[in-house]
């Protein structure tokens, strides 16, 4: 019951198509969370040293990106990311990932630049000019050639996303599979990462995800060790929270910091430091959060003063992100592009699996055939930490990606 408690904050996030008029601020001054839902191709040589073996099956069969194993180490491969890629453009970067991590940005540029003489040369071909099974057809071909480059794309987003994991020296999580109903071995048998995935993060970011996890944890934030027994399906919805978080939070981050260099910072961001630290001296409150609030996305209460308030220490990144005015709001808090909000899906999925959701005749979601694994709050912990760099990094190789090929909406 107590870890019921502890987590109930976090659950009943889910993604959905991005809808402007499903964010903002809401009238108490909350911030609500919304998200959207066989061309050669150069090779790149290399000597596969220290490599055994890399499969790469028909393009009909996923490619698992597998982790490089040494000719003299022992046991099998393992998986350097959940999501396994699929498309030609995907595989091969799969391969190099492997291999020579470091040539990842120059096959990116490479592969951006064919994207776009690809989608310039379909965008001067002129449709034919009478109604005719010819125009439906070349329809049909134009359609069928914008998806293969959209999934193109997010394949490149998120290889961008594993190698700047790589180049920090962090592993990401695998997939994490439902325990045995007789086993008593929690699922997170993966290294603890904490210290080295919080210093990819501004101290004044670092302060907001860590009010990020008290929401999450409560009082068991500094547990590391206690197991608990929860919904797989929630422990996915708040870790696609997390990245959606992560992502908004890199995203005025970015703002604050540049304002903060060139001393531009609204006067009232610094005051309210000042006071919001005096006051949490003379109180010393800093109680978890309260089992009864509503059940939305961690944040949302925290900003509004409502039941979350108390246990959010403050933070002048906070200060600032409420200086702004709704629409600003609104438009921070939206995830860019559709390829992006894909991303996210595909990755949360591939971690945890497909849900399967039934609605009831009442209205209400049957979680009789939700699946239930065992996990230490460290590894809660973990996941939430991990969630929120996804984010971060994919908001950094997002804006990349577009500059040289654009793709997000205005």
């Amino acid at each position: 019951m107590e870890t019921a408690t502890a987590l109930r904050s976090s659950f009943g996030t889910c993604i959905r198509p991005s809808n402007r008029n499903d964010l903002g601020r809401s009238r108490n001054g909350s911030i609500a969370f919304a998200t959207v839902s066989n061309k050669r191709f150069p090779s790149f040589s290399h000597p596969r040293v220290g490599l055994r073996s890399v499969y790469f099956p028909s393009n009909k069969k996923r490619t698992a990106i597998k982790a490089s194993l040494s000719s003299d180490s022992a046991g099998p491969t393992s998986p350097i990311a959940p999501l396994q890629l699929e498309s030609p453009i995907g595989q091969l970067l799969s391969q190099i990932l492997v291999s020579h991590p470091h040539l990842v940005p120059a096959a990116v540029e490479q592969q951006l630049e064919q994207l776009q003489t690809d989608r310039d040369a379909q965008e001067q071909n002129e449709e034919p000019a009478a109604p005719s099974t010819d125009l439906v057809l070349y329809r049909r071909i134009a359609e069928v050639k914008a998806n293969e480059r959209k999934k193109t794309l997010e394949e490149i987003l998120y290889a961008l996303v594993v190698q700047k994991f790589m180049d920090a020296n962090v592993s990401l999580v695998p997939s994490v599979a439902p325990s045995p109903s007789a086993s008593f071995k929690p699922v997170d048998a993966w290294p603890s990462q904490d210290e080295k995935l919080e210093l990819l993060h501004s101290p004044e970011a670092l302060e907001m995800i860590h009010n990020h996890l008290a929401l999450i944890l409560g009082n068991r934030v500094g547990d590391s060790t206690s197991v608990a027994e929860i919904s797989k399906l929630r422990v996915g919805q708040v870790y696609a929270a997390s990245v959606m978080y992560g992502y908004f939070l890199k995203r005025v981050d970015q703002r604050f910091q540049l304002e903060k260099t060139t001393k531009i910072l609204p006067e009232d961001v610094e005051k309210e430091d000042i006071n919001s630290n005096i006051q949490q001296q003379g109180s010393g409150d800093e109680r978890v959060p309260n089992a009864s609030s509503p059940q939305t996305h961690p944040e949302v209460s925290s900003w509004s003063g409502g039941g979350f308030t108390q246990a959010v220490k403050p933070s002048r990144l906070r200060n600032y992100v409420m200086s702004f005015d709704g629409e600003s709001l609104q438009r921070y808090a939206t995830i860019r592009s559709k390829e992006a909000v894909s991303i996210i899906e595909k990755h949360t999925e591939a971690l945890f699996g497909r849900p399967e959701i039934v609605i009831t005749a009442e209205g209400t979601v049957d979680s009789s055939k939700d699946e239930v694994i065992k996990i230490s709050f460290g590894g809660l912990r973990r996941l939430v930490l991990e969630a929120v760099t996804f984010g971060s990094f994919l908001w950094d190789v997002e804006s990349y990606v577009d500059s040289r090929y654009h793709f997000v909406g205005n």
